[in-house]
């Protein structure tokens, strides 16, 4: 955002141009927050974004609210833009220590928190850290100018103490930081505005990090055309484990049906399969019994994705399937137990994933992840997403609430629309089973990870409070039927 802010302001836009149109936004939000009757307290710190909150105020006293500006540091040291919102604002201002803080924010109807911006990487302290604690003690809503003061816009973290936002006015582009946790919730809702930075800046820039939505992957999708027949949408494969686990290798396989694979098989330990067998119907079975039945499987070179993990057991022989699995043309999700198998020797897995041609999709969720990457754990999500790609050289869907999905190439996409009822048992097996589902229609793979944590988000959005695993693969229908609907 620096570097767009510097382009626009070298192309000829200058620099309090871009602040007057960010606070004007911001008072506009305000407005609708806070009656015209109501009181407004707008904290400011030192720098643009204090200066932003120097706009707001001017606005918002034109507008007939009564405003207070509060200051963390004396104005004579603003320097720059921010001096020049400061001494246009035309207001009265007070710098405040902490321990007066909370009676100037009494009787107020609205916090406008104009201390820090997404600009800030260490944690708050000293006043700043004790202004947050204040503001958020009292009660009163906070509309937070760029991001909540204290998250870090590149991570989302919150090392010490940060506001709490019921609301958030960004500018230009949304921040790594208003989808990664506790960022989300510390930001709330996020309205991002146009302040009159031209979108040409992004090519120079080259953006390597995106919010997971349709138009980041909607283009490698196909519809099946009216023309098209079952084995032009793939044939995927997926691994049940033993009789007594199988239930999720088969949710895994429902919703790979349901995601558009054109036929899918489970493959099912002998001793499994009368207990596969009452419960499928669309879904294929096949008796595979060991490394050469998996070998012999394998042969048919109709099957182009696979799956395992789900319920398949952690042990030697499970980590020896996967290498006979790697050797062949397909692309693979490697999940739950399949990566666990590999705990002890990770870089032989990923010295085997590096050496084919055909895609890999690991799906960690944090507990799996530090199995196979233990000294990636101390970076920030992004950061262990994007080096457990690079180091594995998968594509690495690293799961959670604020699931982020990243390549080797430096792409990484954050999901953001998965509900909190997706916390339950078996989620995680419909998700490896979609994104299964869409490599078999020779999705890219990043593309199709990424739409995969789509659907499922937006499948648990459908299926509402309550759900449980088995409601994912039907909610996922109308959620498909409206990307048909609008291409």
């Amino acid at each position: 955002m620096g570097q767009a802010d510097n382009m626009t302001i070298a192309s000829g836009t200058r620099g309090i141009t871009l602040m007057e149109r960010a606070g004007d936004h911001v008072a506009r939000v305000a407005s609708e927050m806070c009656s015209s009757q109501g009181r407004i307290a707008i904290v400011c710190g030192p720098g643009s974004n204090g200066g932003d909150g120097f706009v707001a105020a001017r606005h918002l006293h034109q507008a007939g609210h009564a405003v207070d500006v509060l200051l963390l540091k004396d104005p004579a040291g603003l320097k720059g833009d921010a001096a020049i919102a400061f001494g246009q604002m035309g207001l009265p201002s007070q710098i405040v220590e902490p321990a007066e803080l909370k009676e100037n924010l009494s009787g107020c109807d609205l916090i406008i928190d104009a201390l820090f911006g997404a600009g800030l990487d260490r944690p708050l302290e000293g006043n700043a850290a004790a202004f947050a604690d204040t503001i958020n003690k009292s009660g009163v809503p906070v509309l937070a100018v760029d991001l909540a003061s204290g998250v870090n816009g590149s991570t989302g973290e919150a090392e010490g103490a940060a506001v709490q936002a019921v609301r958030s006015v960004t500018f230009f582009r949304c921040k790594p930081g208003h989808y990664l946790l506790p960022g989300r919730d510390l930001c709330g809702d996020v309205s991002c505005v146009d302040i009159g930075i031209p979108e040409s800046v992004l090519h120079e820039i080259g953006p390597q990090t995106f919010v997971n939505e349709p138009t980041l992957w909607r283009d490698a999708w196909t519809v099946p055309g009216r023309a098209g027949h079952k084995y032009d949408r793939g044939h995927a494969v997926v691994f049940s484990g033993p009789m007594s686990s199988t239930g999720a290798a088969r949710l895994a396989a429902g919703a790979c049906l349901r995601a558009g694979a054109g036929l899918v098989t489970l493959a099912s330990p002998p001793s499994a399969m009368m207990v596969n067998a009452s419960h499928l119907t669309a879904v294929m079975l096949r008796s595979v019994e060991g490394l050469e039945g998996i070998s012999d499987l394998l042969a048919d070179k109709r099957l182009n994705s696979l799956l395992i993990g789900p319920g398949y057991g952690v042990s030697d022989d499970t980590s020896e399937a996967v290498s006979v699995l790697l050797n062949s043309e397909c692309a693979i999700v490697l999940d739950a137990d399949a990566l666990t198998s590999h705990q002890n020797a990770p870089e032989a897995l990923f010295t085997q994933i590096k050496g084919r041609k055909a895609p890999v999709v690991l799906t960690p969720h944090d507990g799996e992840f530090v199995r196979l990457f233990p000294d990636l754990v101390a970076l920030d999500k992004l950061a262990r997403a994007r080096g457990a790609a690079a180091r594995s050289g998968a594509i690495v869907l690293l799961k959670g609430a604020d699931t982020v999905i990243a390549s080797p190439d430096g792409r990484a996409a954050i999901n953001s629309n998965a509900p909190p009822w997706l916390a339950t048992a078996g989620s995680g097996d419909v998700l490896a089973g979609i994104i299964c589902g869409l490599l078999a229609q020779k999705m890219p793979a990043f593309e199709a990870a990424a739409m995969a944590a789509w659907l499922h988000g937006a499948a648990g959005v459908e299926a509402g409070a309550g759900l449980i695993a088995e409601d994912l693969a039907p909610a996922m229908r109308p959620v498909i039927a409206r990307l048909v609907e609008k291409p």
